[in-house]
């Protein structure tokens, strides 16, 4: 029987920054069906579910015929959406793919998952891109990430790291990009697992794993990660977005 991985695209309306991002549109589309036909398109999932809590975003997701799931309304991270949704699935493997990141690329999906499938020990694999803005070094927005020679998380921040004390030495330096794969027993106990206080400083909840003694996977990738927080964010993807269709249709 082969092993189902599910895709789950967490997704609310009561976003802080920009409240009904999920429903803006790029290209005629909205964001949310951007995300979830590019999820569609990974050769490793053998489904995509999306995970909210609002009635808005069901109904907006079903017009496009995908899979929803219905959760609570009181979760602190989209890790814990994801958790709920994998608790009344059976799938194996389960991606956490970012509901505000609608030009992510399928291959990138495909990279983390084999991350996780390559080696049997790992609980949790994501991925990481090489830094070439160096403004993104310091900018607190862009995590950063440093792995050992096995390819394992050591660290995740917003700070630099590593920090290069040689200004002449030259130190590739990398971001982390917030796509999430988890083995099924891992996802379920991860809400239960103690929030420590590098988890608490950061406001990063990959530490969370690290914090417990747990692995990370991280696997490289070429693959940009643009991610909407913002009005101004969504501008800049539409733009680019529109950009890249003129092309393709020129």
């Amino acid at each position: 029987m082969p092993l189902k991985i599910l895709g789950v695209i967490p997704a609310r309306y009561a976003s802080s920054r920009f409240p009904g991002k999920a429903l803006v549109s790029i290209g005629g589309k909205t964001m949310l069906q951007h995300v979830w036909e590019r999820a569609s398109q990974a050769r490793y999932l053998t489904g995509v579910v999306i995970a909210t809590d609002d009635e808005r975003i069901r109904d907006a997701a079903l017009a496009f015929r995908a899979r929803v799931v219905m959760t609570r309304s009181d979760h602190a991270s989209g890790t814990d959406r994801v958790a709920e949704a994998a608790s009344a699935s059976d799938a194996a493997i389960f991606v956490n793919i970012q509901g505000d990141e609608p030009m992510i690329d399928p291959d990138a999906i495909d990279a983390a998952v084999l991350g996780l499938l390559n080696d049997d020990d790992v609980p949790m694999s994501t991925l990481k891109k090489r830094i070439d803005n160096p403004r993104d070094v310091t900018d607190p927005n862009v995590v950063k990430v440093v792995t050992g020679r096995s390819g394992n998380a050591i660290y995740f921040s917003r700070s630099p790291i590593p920090y290069v004390r040689d200004p002449e030495e030259t130190v590739i330096q990398y971001k982390h990009i917030g796509l999430y794969v988890y083995r099924r027993d891992f996802l379920l106990a991860y809400p239960d697992l103690q929030v420590g206080p590098l988890e608490q400083a950061e406001r990063l909840e990959q530490l969370r794993a690290l914090e417990n003694g747990f692995t990370i996977r991280v696997t490289e990738t070429e693959h940009e990660s643009l991610g909407v927080d913002t009005p101004a964010d969504w501008r800049t993807v539409a733009a680019l977005y529109e950009k890249m269709t003129a092309t393709i249709t020129g």
